[in-house]
């Protein structure tokens, strides 16, 4: 399977941002080990990050008939990009929302997602492993 991986906004920021609620690990780190899990089943996973909406819509838009599987952590446009959720809802390529924290422990705007509607599924709360936990959704025939 082919994977896109799209992170948005302060998420390049991960080791150093808020340690206590993300964890010390850096984006990096992240890849490295979506990376190493795409291999071991025999996959590929490929990166975006970006802390702007439009670069993000972009990347969804480009990502139809090339990816077979989105797994996206919106960051903060989780509570208020309807852009992004039509820009997902406008590809044929199936998306898994992933967030590192308990968002719906954190502010009470957090515990919204506009953008969960358009995906197969969210997982929050899980740290990094959430999003291993989301290819694993694609890998095992999820759709």
């Amino acid at each position: 399977m082919k994977f896109l991986i799209i992170n948005g906004p302060n998420l390049n920021l991960l080791g150093k941002r808020e340690p206590g609620i993300y964890g010390e690990q850096s984006y990096d780190a992240l890849c490295a080990m979506i990376r190493e899990h795409a291999e071991k089943n025999a996959s590929r996973a490929d990166f975006f990050q970006s802390n702007h909406e439009g670069a993000i819509i972009d990347a969804i838009h480009a990502a139809d008939g090339v990816y077979d599987a989105i797994i996206i952590n919106p960051a903060a446009y989780t509570h208020y990009s309807y852009a992004i959720l039509d820009a997902l809802k406008a590809v044929s390529v199936p998306a898994y929302e992933v967030h590192i924290s308990h968002i719906d422990q954190r502010e009470s705007f957090r515990a919204v997602s506009v953008t969960a509607p358009a995906c197969v599924g969210q997982l929050y709360g899980h740290g990094f492993a959430g999003y291993l936990m989301a290819m694993d959704y694609f890998l095992e025939g999820g759709k």
